[in-house]
């Protein structure tokens, strides 16, 4: 694996009024069902951050060191990056309150709901940022429900040396079958280990792959089971798993996103200024790829653009 991430080549090409005003570029990886690259473009073995496309890797190792989480959308929310919908504040506060906690003792920064609606109704209702509403704070439930089932102390269960994190980046490494050779903070204040594209596609087939029975197959069964837990109602990841039975979908920031189906294979790319706008485009385009299709895809096949409040144009795959 590379040391330095190279950048991608054109993926997508912003069209307004039959004008190209924008070129985006990235790099994508396609896994056949043995792991094999059936198709690449860009660089997609140099280490990138795949930000919360690492969360699924990471409910897995807190299940292996201990999670007590029975309900499969617990564990979801565990994985997820929520949109600050009232179902998903509960679902949180529950999980701390039965830990006796409270959100106090979340590490991850006051903020509004990331989902457009949510963060409308709090604002209409008078409210602001709380550490609750930032959408990592599922995951951050889940490490500190963690620490208190293996005994390790609360205090610090952010830092990359705490032995919690030290225990998920050997689960990480282990499904992207490499090192982590980057370790950064991600935005919710926890560590965000890297990985290649190559490393995190395969991570996302190993998931899909595993039995239901096993840790592993535990958190993939409980994101597909609940979609909605794991983005949000109006989510891509949410409503691509939605319509595409057994794919399981992650997004991360920075134009990431990861996709894998049992039996097909997996997906895994970088948008590389970031924008989700792409994102989607590019995903159907390799998804198509791997021979997957579904009414769903048509709707992300193309992202519209607007002008006067009309469409005029679109964000569209170049690959």
């Amino acid at each position: 694996m590379g040391k330095t991430y190279e950048g991608g080549v054109p993926l997508a090409e912003v069209v307004r009024s039959g004008f190209v005003e924008g070129v985006h570029r990235g790099s994508v990886v396609v896994l056949d069902t043995t792991g094999a690259v059936l198709a690449a473009t860009g660089d997609v073995t140099s280490p990138i951050f795949p930000r919360s496309s690492n969360k699924p890797m990471q409910a897995v190792g807190m299940l292996r060191a201990g999670l007590p989480l029975t309900d499969p959308a617990d564990l979801a929310l565990v994985a997820a990056s929520h949109a600050g919908e009232e179902f998903h504040l509960a679902r949180v506060a529950a999980l701390l309150a039965g830990a006796g906690l409270d959100e106090d003792a979340l590490h991850c920064p006051p903020e509004l709901p990331v989902g457009e609606q949510a963060r409308a109704a709090v604002l209409r209702a008078g409210g602001g940022p709380n550490r609750i509403q930032m959408n990592c704070s599922g995951k951050h439930a889940g490490m500190l429900l963690t620490c208190q089932s293996a005994g390790w102390p609360l205090d610090g269960y952010w830092r990359a040396d705490h032995p919690l994190q030290r225990s998920l980046r050997d689960t990480v490494e282990e499904f992207t079958g490499e090192e982590a050779v980057a370790v950064g903070v991600d935005g919710c204040g926890a560590p965000v280990l890297s990985a290649s594209l190559t490393g995190l596609a395969a991570a996302f087939l190993r998931l899909v792959a595993a039995e239901g029975d096993t840790r592993a197959g535990m958190v993939a069964d409980a994101m597909r089971a609940h979609p909605e837990v794991v983005g949000g109602t109006q989510a891509d990841d949410t409503r691509l798993m939605r319509g595409v039975p057994g794919l399981l979908a992650k997004i991360g920031a920075e134009g990431v996103i990861a996709a894998a189906l049992p039996g097909v294979g997996a997906v895994a790319l970088k948008i590389d200024d970031g924008a989700g706008r792409a994102r989607m485009p590019v995903l159907v385009s390799a998804l198509r790829r791997l021979g997957v299709d579904a009414p769903v895809l048509a709707e992300f096949a193309e992202v519209p653009i607007f002008g006067g409040g009309l469409p005029v144009g679109a964000t569209r795959p170049l690959w």
